[in-house]
């Protein structure tokens, strides 16, 4: 096999589990969500995030006793973030659907991208980004505005969770700090769980759906990221990770029922638009990626 071949073969396995990873979020989220009449966002969170604990725990294998304060501090923090992102993301699911929530979930990281580089098109695309949401959203007095402030604080998380996630990648390799982080917020959402679930009783199809969304929008995702960081520059995985919110979208309408019009089809465009942009100039400038988590949170 000649070298050519085998770059190929390993962009082409590359792309491959990076858009995987993709679908795999989105499907789990919308799964999750069809469990919310059953056992609202908080049952779904409370059993995702063990589940996922569970299978980052089986992956990694993080030795947690043997962790030193300073390993341990960011950890912590991650596992707040976690906490805050996931349960905000799940409520502004349930009050304005996926599609919409995703997308202006997707500030998050596009406001982190676009500071640290302060150039004028990437601030362009930042403005961009917000005329984008505010056509998605189209404001007028009947709009969700809780959901849509549980949107935009799921993005804020998004942006600390880069933020810490960095600091926490540099002392733990690999997923092993996000393993030690996801069990970390399970021991905080286990209990909450089972008190949850004492007063809302769930049946096991509940408890089904929110394990898959576990696996799909955790565990799996994960694993691909890793494989695909391995075979394709970091800037492209930012620029294939960029059409979530159109997966979401879709997932929403083929999962859910979830219908858009075309006005906020085109305000997830110009998102989307804007995201590539940005992560298309950090490509052609070949500037150090960040981790695979910086770019797929598990949400």
């Amino acid at each position: 096999m000649s070298p050519e071949t085998d770059d190929r073969r390993r962009l082409a396995g590359g792309l491959a589990a990076s858009l995987g990873a993709s679908v795999s979020n989105q499907t789990g989220a919308a799964v999750g969500a069809l469990a919310f009449a059953m056992i609202g966002p908080t049952g779904v969170v409370a059993v995702r995030q063990v589940v996922t604990a569970t299978a980052l725990a089986v992956i990694a294998r993080p030795r947690i006793r043997s962790l030193s304060l300073h390993q341990l501090a960011p950890a912590l923090a991650l596992a707040a973030v976690f906490s805050v992102m996931n349960i905000s993301l799940y409520a502004a699911i349930d009050r304005i659907g996926l599609g919409l929530a995703v997308t202006i979930e997707f500030l998050g990281p596009l406001a982190v991208a676009v500071a640290a580089s302060r150039k004028p098109l990437d601030l362009l695309c930042i403005l961009g980004a917000g005329i984008g949401v505010w056509v998605l959203v189209d404001p007028s007095p009947t709009s969700d505005l809780l959901g849509i402030g549980l949107a935009l604080l799921a993005a804020t998380a998004w942006a600390v969770y880069i933020l810490v996630n960095r600091s926490l990648g540099a002392r733990l390799p690999g997923i092993e700090g996000t393993a030690v982080a996801s069990i970390l917020s399970a021991g905080v959402w286990a209990p909450i769980g089972l008190l949850w679930f004492l007063l809302h009783p769930p049946s096991a199809v509940a408890i089904a759906l929110a394990a898959v969304c576990g696996l799909l929008a955790s565990a799996l995702p994960y694993s691909l990221d890793v494989i695909a960081l391995r075979r394709i520059p970091a800037g492209l995985f930012g620029t294939i990770t960029s059409v979530n919110p159109v997966l979401a979208a879709l997932a929403g309408l083929l999962i859910l029922g979830q219908t858009l019009s075309g006005r906020e089809w085109l305000g997830i465009a110009i998102v989307v638009v804007c995201n590539i942009v940005v992560t298309a100039r950090q490509f052609r400038q070949r500037r150090p990626g960040p981790a695979p988590a910086d770019l797929d949170p598990p949400a």
